[in-house]
């Protein structure tokens, strides 16, 4: 593992470290002291979108990793800024770890990423605004504020003197909007054996929680033939672009086979003119399906239409080039009953959603630690030019976040 930066501990501002241990908030003092540090987290929050952070843009996530590390470390967490490995020869930014030890004996995860999906300059172009109840700019939902209630939910427990967790860890990572190429192994290495693990991206749009996501993989399927002019003699050619439109069609067959389970083959590529044998094509497809066992069949089957050309000479490979593992309703079920209740007694209702797209949940919950997504505040218009966040639900969110901690540290089962 790379070098790690370690700032040591200070005292929280609040003087967290001469807190004796106490009883578990209710849900009204959990609630009035989110709404009362609600100019914090909109503060942050504004800061954040202030900030360019593309996942592509190392300079500007480590702008916002310096940034995080400076809060944690003044809310009297021991932070570690670790550097990121090279991938394909691109740098990302670092991950951000922020541990605070309580007095209990449960270890509770929450992560967020600090990338957005736009480039540089955007920042400028769409500052960050507030209309109504509505705050808009590029990355104000995700994950912005996921990064902002994470701050904020730490600061409601510490404000209410409640330390009765074992650990409370933060992690930040650099590169989600691209599937974490970089950050996956340090995240995993950070939620190992957590008995539960929160993931801050925003909850849809009708406030519902986040309890499935669809398990990808991105496949690159390259067909070899071989050349030969074309009216002449294309008897001698082996037509690469043949053989590419029957495996699309095979392969597009598997979609729907199974409950939830999509192939989509969304690059084309083959030949150079019109008078050429192609002797060369590629497929650039992508599988997702809602469990493993679906996911690990339609791969399967496509490696076996591989085995198999219809064109007769033609050689096919099959590369993988990323496989995210479903985060599955099994592994999120208890996790989400306690969400309900705690939500219930500060007064929200939302169900557990289920969604196509994956996260780095996904990657938590394959660990087999108990995880559920969703848990930042209410936002949508995710990487679009309207991107919002619902700033009067904000504090409850907050509330709701910092309350399943307690519940979670309180011994509610979540294995």
């Amino acid at each position: 593992m790379a070098d790690a930066v370690t700032t040591p501990p200070v005292p929280s501002r609040t003087g967290r470290a001469d807190v004796a241990a106490r009883a578990a908030p209710s849900a009204d003092e959990l609630r009035r002291t989110a709404h009362a540090l609600d100019h914090r987290f909109r503060d942050d929050l504004a800061h954040l979108v202030g900030i360019d952070s593309g996942s592509h843009d190392a300079e500007g996530v480590e702008r916002v990793a310096a940034w995080a590390a400076a809060a944690l470390v003044g809310d009297g967490f021991d932070v570690e800024t670790l550097p990121t490995p090279l991938r394909d020869g691109r740098r990302y930014g670092p991950v951000v770890i922020g541990r605070r030890r309580g007095s209990g004996a449960s270890r509770v995860v929450l992560f967020a990423h600090m990338d957005t999906v736009f480039p540089v300059g955007t920042a400028a172009e769409r500052p960050f605004r507030v209309e109504g109840d509505r705050a808009y700019g590029p990355g104000v939902c995700d994950d912005g504020a996921g990064i902002a209630a994470g701050l904020s939910a730490a600061r409601v427990l510490d404000a209410v003197g409640y330390d009765g967790y074992g650990e409370l860890v933060l992690v930040l990572t650099p590169d989600e909007e691209v599937g974490s190429p970089a950050s996956r192994e340090l995240l995993a290495d950070a939620a190992r054996g957590a008995d539960a693990a929160l993931c801050l991206e925003c909850a849809r749009e009708n406030g519902d929680l986040v309890g499935a996501r669809k398990g990808v993989a991105d496949v690159l399927v390259s067909i070899h033939g071989r050349a030969a002019h074309s009216g002449v003699e294309p008897e001698r050619g082996i037509n690469a672009a043949v053989e590419a439109a029957r495996f699309l069609l095979d392969v597009q067959s598997l979609s729907g086979s199974r409950p939830g389970l999509t192939v989509n083959v969304g690059r084309v590529a083959s030949g150079s003119r019109p008078n050429i044998v192609p002797e060369s094509a590629e497929l650039h497809l992508e599988v997702r399906a809602d469990g493993l066992a679906e996911l690990v069949g339609a791969l399967d089957a496509i490696d076996e239409r591989a085995r198999h050309p219809f064109v007769d000479g033609a050689r096919i490979g099959v590369t993988r080039l990323d496989v995210c593992p479903p985060l599955e309703r099994d592994a999120t079920d208890r996790l989400a009953a306690i969400a309900r209740r705690t939500g219930a007694r500060l007064g929200l209702g939302f169900e557990v959603a289920a969604t196509g797209g994956a996260s780095d949940a996904n990657f938590v919950a394959a660990l087999g630690v108990p995880t559920l997504d969703g848990l930042g505040p209410v936002g949508g218009g995710d990487h679009g030019v309207d991107e919002w966040l619902d700033l009067a639900g904000a504090p409850d969110r907050v509330a709701l976040l910092a309350g399943l901690v307690v519940a979670i540290a309180e011994g509610e089962s979540v294995r």
